[in-house]
């Protein structure tokens, strides 16, 4: 399997496991009996993988001179941006507002991953 071939299915991994996380963590917000330790597990789970996901991206630039659309590496850049901010949201006030941050939060990374496959 080629790195392109990494790149390209953890994208969609990237994309399916934030999507099923935002979901779970939205519904988690309104009903109790979703509020689960392994959500947690979840969110960090779908939000590391956004970082092996990088690293094959710029092996794709630097080792095998691949050159992609400007806006792709823009959104590609921007998840673990993302993933930061929402770590940093996390620990302030906004505590009250967890569930929803990381729900909603899980979405906006499923929607970067979907526009840099579309630019792609």
């Amino acid at each position: 399997m080629s790195v392109q071939d990494l790149h390209g299915d953890l994208a969609w991994a990237v994309v399916v496991a934030n999507g099923l996380v935002g979901s779970w963590a939205l519904g988690a917000h309104w009903l109790a009996a979703l509020r689960r330790r392994a959500l947690w597990w979840f969110v960090v789970a779908s939000q590391v993988l956004i970082f092996p996901q990088m690293a094959f991206g710029v092996w794709l630039m630097a080792v095998d001179g691949v050159e992609p659309p400007s806006m792709h590496t823009f959104y590609g850049f921007l998840l673990p941006f993302t993933v930061l901010i929402l770590f940093g949201y996390s620990r302030t006030s906004v505590r009250s507002y967890l569930y929803l941050l990381y729900g909603l939060g899980g979405w906006f990374l499923m929607g970067l991953g979907i526009r840099a496959m579309i630019l792609h």
